[in-house]
């Protein structure tokens, strides 16, 4: 049903490091075409609300001080079977399991600043792309 798109961010250590266009390129060349894109800088409260899943466990705190810390770029992206091709694209949460080639191998620096989210589910995916887009500026 949902299956052709996923929701993104690139996080806010890539988007200060210069990272944001590369990573973009990633995508593109990768086959995905990008569908909405914006760049936003999150509130605590947006981030609390967007990491509500998350709330309770150890590394929240962090997480919410994290995305709140910089700008983000939010996109929808579409692709067949887009939610599983996107994580394999970007790889492995921690980096130095993540492997040869993927997004997070290639820029991020951490587990917690992986350079990039990707949705887990079809079911996140509409869920995370609604948080950041109105039907407006969705194309499907």
């Amino acid at each position: 049903m949902y299956s052709d798109f996923t929701f993104s961010i690139i996080k806010p250590n890539a988007v200060r490091t210069g990272k944001t266009g590369p990573i973009l390129a990633l995508i593109n060349e990768s086959g995905f075409e990008i569908e909405a894109l914006r760049m936003v800088r999150m509130t605590v409260a947006q981030a609390e609300s967007f990491y509500s899943i998350h709330k309770g466990k150890s590394f929240f705190d962090g997480l919410i001080e994290f995305m709140t810390s910089g700008p983000v770029v939010v996109m929808i992206l579409r692709h067949d079977n887009a939610v599983e091709e996107f994580r394999k694209l970007i790889g492995a949460t921690d980096p130095s399991k993540a492997a040869p080639g993927t997004i997070r191998k290639i820029y991020a620096v951490s587990v917690q600043m992986n350079a990039v989210h990707g949705s887990d589910s079809a079911e996140n995916a509409v869920r995370e792309a609604d948080f950041f887009f109105s039907g407006v500026e969705r194309f499907h």
